[in-house]
């Protein structure tokens, strides 16, 4: 393990890794700021320059915007009661609370605190867990890997996406758009419709920029007036909290800790989930839980531990399994498998100084964000006052330079166009984008392992359930989508029928009132 540190240290102190570790995490606090732009958007405009950077300093500028943006959500949280990511929304519940009574600053230091904490963890235990889990993943042949991408897969639609149906169908859509291309196994060219520019498949860069950034740009264009203009100033003073402010803190920070380090592993929950379970259990266990939700500071400290330690533990099975548990996760691996780097089980020992490298720049990059965040932080409260009639534009431009820069091929600006107005479409229409990105990743990877098991065994589908892991994937797969679906068919046949019990101007039906 010292020498795995002393190696990660040689390649992470490196003026051009901790310059681009600087990048990232300024990148990313200053992207987390700004609401609704969010993680996947950040990383998605930086994802053209990882083609010119090395895989060590690609991934370690994309892990830095990863986490860089989960400690800059919760400022727009506290501050303005507008989440700038999904796993900040929890501060809002107790850190505007906290604003409006005068203690802002005590909420942000405490947020900064707990993230910092959160994150070390996470650390930890992928310093510790990652080289175990590798070594038994070396025992995984393709039908154990056709078992795990399934698991991830359904997890991710089932568990994430608020219908499991179309969860599901999103994933199917994707792993379809995955398929465009050359076939490896024949050379055919697949889905392309004779041209030429769609041989290599669909861009990855430019699926996820339309997706999420032009298509969230869409949406929130005519929605800048909603926000709240209320801003505070913050003074260094009034970041010192008070003794009880400490004691309050230490357990739900320990808390949230486990809860986040152990969802954060998991495919398909992440951040959000880990948050908002985080602050459950803390109001749970409560003395007094009439607190929550009008200043606790638990409700800071707790959560905001648990996103960032499900932050860094994320990381876990995309380089230890090749398997990404999130969106964000699914570039990474992206950025791996374009410089011709294959993630999974040997990644630790064929490429021991890339993966040392980047746990260890970890380590720096959440120190840059401790000793960054609290002092920008009057910077980020005027970043937050700025139109977004000229924020939305210098995204879109950005979006447009970078994806023609990749390949200076015209028709991915247009491929832009198209997710970007398929994203919008899928918004309304309630459809989740995410699985739709997982499956476009991890689709290839399943057909690979796939035709491969079926050539080992000479067509005989009865390997997939052979051996003992690979059993144990499948019936996970089927018994958590049987149950996902069954709870939701359950569900929405409850909320039909409690419609139907009220009349359209939300008074009983006559039937009704007598009972």
């Amino acid at each position: 393990m010292l020498d795995n540190i002393a190696l990660g240290l040689s390649e992470a102190l490196s003026w051009s890794n901790l310059y681009w570790c600087f990048v990232g995490v300024l990148f990313g606090t200053f992207m987390g700021v700004l609401p609704g732009i969010g993680t996947l958007v950040s990383m998605s405009l930086l994802f053209p320059f990882t083609f010119y950077l090395d895989p060590a300093a690609a991934i370690i500028m994309l892990g830095g915007i990863y986490y860089g943006t989960t400690y800059g959500g919760s400022t727009a949280s506290i501050l303005l009661n507008v989440p700038g990511t999904p796993a900040g929304a929890v501060a809002c519940l107790d850190g505007y609370e906290m604003t409006k009574q005068g203690r802002s600053g005590v909420a942000l230091m405490i947020a900064a605190v707990a993230s910092f904490i959160g994150a070390s963890f996470g650390i930890l235990l992928m310093m510790g867990l990652s080289p175990a889990i590798s070594r038994l993943a070396l025992s995984f042949g393709p039908a154990e890997y056709v078992g795990l991408i399934l698991l991830g897969l359904v997890a991710a639609s089932t568990i994430a996406a608020n219908s499991p149906l179309k969860g599901v169908a999103m994933i199917v859509l994707g792993i379809l758009l995955g398929l465009v291309g050359i076939d490896v196994n024949s050379g055919m060219p697949r889905f392309t419709f004779g041209s030429i520019e769609f041989f290599d498949g669909i861009s990855l860069v430019a699926l996820a920029n339309g997706l999420f950034g032009v298509s969230e740009i869409i949406y929130s264009v005519n929605k800048g007036h909603e926000r709240a203009e209320r801003t505070t100033k913050v003074t260094l003073r009034s970041l010192v909290p008070t003794r009880e402010d400490v004691n309050r803190s230490v357990m739900p920070m320990a808390r949230g800790a486990g809860i986040g380090s152990f969802l954060g592993a998991l495919p398909g929950t992440g951040a959000t989930i880990a948050s908002f379970m985080s602050y459950a259990v803390e109001q749970l266990i409560a003395k007094d839980p009439s607190r929550f939700g009008k200043g606790a500071i638990e409700g800071v400290a707790g959560p905001e531990t648990a996103n960032n330690a499900a932050d860094q533990t994320a990381f876990i099975p995309t380089l230890t399994l090749g398997i990404p548990g999130s969106v964000s996760m699914a570039l990474i691996l992206g950025v791996l498998t374009m410089h011709n780097i294959t993630p999974g089980p040997n990644l630790i020992n064929q490429h021991a100084d890339l993966f040392w490298a980047v746990v260890m720049s970890f380590w720096i990059g959440n120190i840059m964000l401790l000793i960054l965040n609290l002092p920008l932080i009057g910077i980020w409260v005027r970043v937050l006052t700025l139109p977004y009639k000229y924020v939305y534009p210098a995204v879109l431009l950005l979006v447009c330079v970078g994806i023609y820069s990749v390949e200076s091929n015209s028709v991915d600006v247009w491929v832009v166009v198209l997710f970007g107005l398929a994203g919008y479409v899928m918004r309304l229409l309630d459809l989740p984008p995410a699985p739709l990105l997982l499956g476009f990743v991890l689709g290839p990877m399943l057909e690979e392992n796939f035709r491969r098991a079926l050539l080992m065994s000479h067509g005989d589908p009865i390997t997939f359930f052979a051996s003992p892991i690979a059993a144990t994937l499948i019936f996970a797969v089927i018994v958590i989508f049987i149950v996902t679906v069954g709870l939701s068919l359950r569900g929405g046949r409850m909320r039909r029928e409690g419609m139907e019990t009220f009349t359209d101007d939300g008074a009983p039906r006559k039937e009704e009132q007598g009972s």
